[in-house]
Order: structure tokens, then sequence, then C-alpha cells
């Protein structure tokens, strides 16, 4: 496997290898020219969108700025919304369902590093794939670490960090980000 195949998996691997730096300095271009836009460049908004999320093609809308690593393993669904500030690091797939809200400064993470220096001293890096079912919001100020899968209709309280799966129908919130209610 080569060193992208092996990223997407969640296998170790390297960030150097030479494609991956490319793929990175694209997505980075990319980000740049759409955060020089304002909202009434749709046309060409969106032209970027399709180049940097080409699996996300019901027309995503993020009001920008946006980052991410490599925009390849981001899957939107229709009638997705992001205001400002969103942050997507895709080294391993992110899902993300239809009806999505996320609010202002949101953050996506699917990096990990190694615990032992040892291993982080290696340059070695790792990640987990992150889903959000359909219907979900997310408030302002969170973070969603890798790993994670959020459950259908669920509702993110701002400010939340949410380390582990959250089931569908609940608001939940904190840091760290636990169940508060069943949405009824």
């Amino acid at each position: 496997m080569n060193e992208r195949m092996k990223m997407t998996a969640g296998e170790l691997y390297n960030p150097a290898d030479e494609e991956l730096y490319t793929l990175r300095i694209k997505a980075s271009k990319l980000c740049a020219k759409y955060n020089g836009l304002t909202e009434a460049d749709e046309e060409e908004r969106y032209s970027i969108l399709k180049e940097l999320m080409p699996y996300s093609l019901h027309n995503p809308y993020f009001r920008g700025p946006l980052y991410v690593d490599y925009g390849m393993n981001i899957h939107i669904g229709k009638d997705f919304y992001a205001n400002f500030c969103t942050t997507i690091l895709d080294v391993c797939p992110v899902t993300i369902g239809d009806n999505v809200m996320l609010g202002t400064n949101v953050s996506l993470l699917t990096p990990v590093h190694p615990l032992k220096w040892q291993d982080r001293n290696s340059q070695l890096e790792y990640g987990k794939p992150i889903t959000i079912g359909s219907n979900c919001w997310l408030a302002s100020n969170v973070t969603v670490t890798a790993g994670v899968t959020i459950g259908e209709g669920s509702v993110i309280g701002a400010g939340s960090v949410v380390t582990k799966d959250i089931p569908s129908g609940v608001l939940a919130a904190g840091n760290p980000c636990r169940v508060i209610k069943t949405i009824e």
C-alpha cells in the first residue's frame, strides 16, 4: 500500500510523503482561493468546492473561511450549511449526512498521533474516520475528534469537545461531551 492508501485506511503513514504533500498544497490553494471570494461569487465558490471535495456534489454551503487537509476524503449529503471558520482535517473519511448544520468555529479532526514520544518522533501518524448522521446541528466552537460517530438528529451544544460516539436523537454538550437529554 502506498502512503495515501495507508492514511485513508487508518494505518500508520508518513505525512511527509510527496504525493500527500502535493495533495495538501492543492487543497490549501483551493481553500485560499475560496476564502478570498464573497458570498456573491456563488458559481466560482461552487466550482472550487467541486474540485476540493469531489465526493460532496450536492452544493454544500460554507460561509468561509474554510480549512481542510485534503478535501478528497470529505463526503457531504444534501442541504449542508457551515457558518464561519470551519476546519476539517480529513486524513480519514469524514462522512456527513443530509440536512446538517455547523455553527461557527467547528472543527472535525480525524488525525491521531501516537501517545509514546518514541513513536511520535518517528513522524508517523494515523487517523480515524468521523461520521455525522443526517439532521444534526453542531453549535459554535464544537470540536469532534477522530473516530467519533454522531447519531442522526442529535444536537451538540456550543463549546463541546466530542471524544466518544453520541447516539441518535439527543442533546449532548460539555467537555468531554455527554448526553444531556433525549430530544422528543
